[in-house]
């Protein structure tokens, strides 16, 4: 048999071994009509994106379940893609441009497409080979990108059908606008950050009179498109102007004054100005009525020509200007500092701009109404169960989705229009044209749309679209509803309910049944991790230094479900230190197999002692727990018994009480028992391990292996009921509580675990005393003991360290071990030290004047010290006693 290398390099291996799953095709689905289905569908990634802890923790948990299905008989589908990031690209491939002194502009709309799709085979897709490194088993062979051909003829089919449905259409509203991308944003789309402002108090001057209104607002720059005051018709203050017309400031315009509910009269000067091109309220008060829409922004937010010396300043640039004309002019009453939530373009933060602009919609209220049933009746499980309540709220108020984007890069929408500006939605140009000579009667030029489609709506087709829809293909029909999706809670809207709504409106079902919303990767300090801050790590800095599969293991077991995970390099140790663990038992354990065939073993002369009974009930109720906590992706919890079981029980007791058997045994059968155990266990550890650990388990099954090609397609380790032994459990556990005790008592007398010593249990339970009979030889040989006197009536030792363990008291005899004088004087040490800081709490407790006076939780806590100092002080005399033998 091989045996491992001395040092457990996890580079070398990682490599290695994903470079042979992927050339022989383990990752790919296989289609076996008497198989369980189970899918996954990978968040596609920005074309864009490279790895970060975000996605380490997602893959990693995408991962171990479809590992873990595929050992457990599953035609099993994860399906890899990247998503096309309409905005991010073309941001990325602009900034490319402006290095070289070009805008997209100057390259035109064709020639800008060209060369994104070259950016895009160049630059883009660098995540996917770093979701190599840390073991993805993604099915590469059936990779998808949201702009090929199959997928793009998907965006096109439900684009129509939603129009011809009356759930897609064209107009003039608000939406909010990004001025550094030039295109507008989807409520969902724009993230809300605390800035420093304030309210600006301007004074508008009635019509024909001496009278005026206050009017206060955090952005003095739009007055210059003010068209009316709103005022609040029960405002006594205001009702004798309802009906008047007022002076804007600075312009000279004049604006009606009209009377609203909406206003509320507490807020501010309870006056409102009225720009309905700049501001969502004011565009539905506009509307209510009839006022003009006065825009006073070009797309990248400055001052429009006709404002004179305004005109061509940016939005901030202006709101200056006009504040000190203002102040000049008297028309500013004052200025208050205030904090308040802005609006900003998800992408790059600029802040948005409401802005009225013909845009395309879906109407979401329809769509809603069954993404809300299948959650409402459970045909798709939240889990986190808390954020079906979010979910509700969500579409229960649901407003409708802004699908246009004013770039190039995506699907151009697919509308085309006639001389007369005719629109002609259809699934081509050729289908276009025929609907269009149907109309005109003749043939005639067609212009496409020029927006784009908002990159989540090629998204929320992901499910189906990447298994062939709209063709009826064996992949959909096998593998949709996919089984379960690994997500963030934060594109719980973006994505998850679209994919909802499009999944039951194209396929009439649910896209998926599980939903399991992991948290955010956060620092020790709970920041998010930014670039900004300096506190996010390069993912592959670590696998470099660590190995992939103990970040993976780390990740997994400190993640509980939905919660947000606080991350330190420090963590990883722990991951490392199993890794180097389980390889160096490994190690051991094979070279401990020389010579050993578990194909030729005689299983009838195999002795099995109670440790190889209760390892493999431990092995069994291990199973048995992990399965169950993948099912309910409890993965944190599933990892932790995988730890428990392999480091605790197998290296920490069977190992080691195997190694009396191998070493020192001269009955054959019973080490041939101990070798066939070890191999067994490791062998169904490693198939334990492997969907958490996928590298460092191949390689050690590829040494004590039978047969197969991989660990990966190896069957799950299943829990066999009549291995399970809660007696035989019990009884192990009274040896382990006995080992412990003793060492315990070694570690607290400072006596070398090299001193043979003498030990004394007295039990009156029989099954105690039947389990020390029967395992003699394992305690004297783990605690170095020269004998061990044990019964019924044995008698108390003088000078002896005790312990209880189950009804047993066990006694060390300390006589001969320790030199007793020196013992008592270090414990007399300790001893005064403890009793000084005793005296001073008592005196501090006795105090009558601090007592009336200290707080509650402060006497409490006082109380409790002191407590803890009597205890120490009672422990060491009677330690003290011990050793006199008195």
């Amino acid at each position: 048999m091989k045996e491992l290398e001395k040092i457990y390099s996890p580079s070398e291996i990682e490599k290695k071994w994903y470079k042979h799953w992927e050339e022989s095709k383990y990752f790919g689905a296989t289609m076996d009509e008497g198989k369980k289905n189970y899918s996954i569908m990978i968040p596609p990634p920005n074309v864009t994106g490279i790895l970060h802890m975000g996605h380490i923790l997602n893959n990693s948990i995408q991962d171990t379940l479809i590992r873990y299905k595929r050992m457990s008989g599953y035609n099993t589908l994860w399906m890899p893609g990247m998503d096309h990031a309409g905005i991010a690209t073309q941001n990325k491939v602009e900034k490319k441009l402006a290095e070289e002194g070009l805008t997209k502009e100057d390259l035109g709309r064709d020639k800008f497409i060209e060369e994104t799709w070259k950016w895009k085979e160049k630059h883009g897709g660098i995540i996917t080979s770093q979701l190599r490194k840390i073991g993805a088993s993604l099915d590469w062979d059936r990779e998808r990108f949201t702009m090929d051909e199959g997928l793009s003829q998907a965006v096109r089919d439900i684009f129509v059908k939603l129009y011809n449905d009356g759930l897609i259409y064209q107009g003039e509203y608000m939406v909010n606008w990004c001025p550094r991308c030039g295109t507008a944003l989807a409520d969902d789309e724009v993230e809300f950050e605390d800035q420093a402002g304030g309210f600006w108090h301007i004074r508008y001057q009635i019509k024909d009179s001496d009278e005026y209104l206050i009017i206060a607002t955090t952005r003095p720059e739009t007055m210059l498109g003010d068209v009316a005051i709103a005022v609040h018709p029960d405002d006594e203050r205001y009702q004798k102007f309802i009906g008047k017309k007022a002076i804007l400031p600075l312009v000279g315009r004049e604006i009606d004054i009209v009377a609203d509910k909406y206003v509320d009269m507490e807020f501010g000067t309870g006056a409102l100005k009225i720009t309905p091109a700049h501001d969502p309220n004011d565009f539905e008060i506009g509307n209510k009525f009839n006022l003009p829409i006065i825009n006073v922004f070009t797309g990248d937010a400055k001052i429009v020509e006709g404002y004179g010396k305004y005109s061509g300043l940016d939005r901030f640039e202006a709101r200056k200007a006009i504040a000190e004309d203002l102040k000049e002019q008297g028309f500013l009453v004052k200025f208050e500092p205030y904090s308040h939530n802005v609006g900003t373009c998800y992408r790059c933060h600029t802040a948005i701009e409401p802005r009225v602009s013909k845009q395309w919609f879906v109407k979401m209220k329809p769509l809603a109404e069954k993404a809300l049933e299948v959650v409402r009746n459970g045909e798709v499980k939240i889990m986190p169960k808390r954020w079906e309540k979010v979910y509700y709220n969500w579409l229960e108020n649901i407003r409708d989705w802004c699908i246009s984007r004013q770039i190039w890069w995506g699907h151009r929408i697919p509308a085309w229009y006639g001389p007369d500006k005719k629109m002609f939605v259809a699934h081509n140009e050729e289908e276009a044209r025929e609907q269009a000579k149907a109309f005109y009667g003749k043939d005639v030029e067609l212009e496409q749309e020029q927006d784009v489609l908002d990159t989540w709506f090629s998204s929320a087709l992901w499910p189906f679209s990447t298994l062939g829809w709209p063709q009826k293909t064996k992949e959909l029909e096998m593998f949709y509803p996919t089984s379960t999706l690994v997500t963030g809670a934060d594109i719980l809207f973006f994505w998850v309910a679209r994919m909802i709504m499009f999944g039951e409106y194209t396929q009439g079902e649910k896209p998926f049944s599980n939903v399991y919303l992991h948290g955010i990767v956060r620092d020790d300090l709970g920041r998010k991790m930014s670039k900004s801050l300096g506190n996010s790590p390069d993912p592959l800095d670590l696998i470099e230094k660590y190995g992939a599969d103990a970040i993976r293991f780390t990740m997994l077991y400190n993640t509980s479900q939905g919660q947000d995970v606080h991350f330190s390099e420090k963590l990883l140790e722990m991951g490392r230190n199993f890794a180097n663990k389980m390889w160096n038992v490994s190690r051991f354990v094979i070279m401990n197999l020389e010579g050993f065939d578990v194909t030729k073993v005689d299983k009838s002369k195999l002795k099995y002692e109670l440790v190889d009974k209760w390892i493999f009930s431990r092995l069994n109720e291990t199973a048995k727990n992990v399965a169950d906590e993948l099912d309910r992706f409890q993965l944190d919890e599933a990892a932790k018994s995988v730890y428990e079981f392999l480091r605790g029980d197998f290296c920490d007791w069977y190992v080691e009480l195997a190694k009396i058997r191998l070493y020192n045994s001269e009955d054959e059968d019973s080490k041939t028992t101990a070798q066939y155990v070890l191999w067994t266990i490791l062998e169904a550890g490693m198939r334990l391990l492997h969907p958490f650990m996928p590298f460092i388990t191949e390689e050690i099954w590829q040494i004590i292996k039978t047969s197969g090609e991989t660990v990966m397609l190896q069957e799950y380790p299943v829990c066999d009921e009549k291995v399970l032994d809660l007696e035989v459990e019990k009884s192990f556990a009274y040896i382990q509580e006995i080992v412990s005790s003793l060492r315990n008592i070694r570690a607290e007398a400072g006596i070398s675990p090299a001193k043979f010593a003498k030990v004394v249990i007295k039990s009156s339970n029989e099954n105690e005393l039947k389990t020390i009979e029967e395992n003699y030889k394992f305690i004297t040989k783990l605690c170095n003991l020269e004998e061990i006197e044990y019964g019924k009536d044995v008698e108390k030792p003088a000078q002896s360290g005790f312990r209880v363990a189950k009804d047993s008291e066990v006694y060390m005899v300390l006589t001969g071990l320790l030199d007793i004088d020196a013992e008592v004087k270090k414990l007399e040490a300790q001893l005064e030290k403890v009793s000084k800081e005793l005296e001073k709490m008592n005196a501090k407790l006795s105090n009558e004047k601090f007592t009336s006076k200290a707080p509650a939780h402060i006497l409490e806590r006082d109380r409790r010290i002191q407590k803890e100092y009597q205890d120490k002080y009672d422990k060491i005399m009677e330690n003290i006693k011990e050793l006199k033998g008195e």
